[in-house]
């Protein structure tokens, strides 16, 4: 199933993984779906999918998952697991974000700290002490 081209050039290729994804979610077939077929309904690269959508690769897991479900107990932990990891990683990437702006904000106040003391002593420089004599 091969989209037309204007649809290709309209949508965003995360809308098409989307898209496609939700079509083979939606489909009666009894075969997992792999990351070829998503790919080639998207008409989105492999590459891609795994470089810049990894959100939609970890769906497409989860739909693979559901469709070849074994109850073991094993296969429980496993998917368990699997999605705390999921949920660290997101705290994870919220953890670096956070980093990152407080170091941006760190920089910031120190360069406004060191612009400030160099005035500072500027000013210092170019007043003269006046002398005051105390009388009682």
């Amino acid at each position: 199933m091969v989209r037309a081209t204007a649809d290709l050039a309209v949508r965003t290729p995360a809308q098409r993984l989307r898209d496609a994804l939700q079509e083979l979610a939606s489909s009666d077939a009894a075969a997992v779906p792999t990351a070829t077929a998503l790919c080639e309904l998207a008409g989105v690269s492999r590459n891609a999918l795994y470089r810049y959508h990894t959100d939609v690769l970890h769906e497409l897991h989860k739909l693979q998952h559901r469709r070849h479900h074994h109850p073991a107990k094993t296969d429980q932990t496993l998917q368990r697991l699997r999605e705390e990891n999921d949920e660290l990683q997101s705290r994870v990437s919220k953890l670096a974000a956070l980093v990152d702006h407080y170091f941006a904000a760190w920089q910031e106040a120190s360069s406004v700290l060191q612009r400030h003391e160099r005035e500072l002593a500027e000013l210092r420089r170019s007043v003269k002490p006046k002398l005051a004599t105390l009388r009682n």
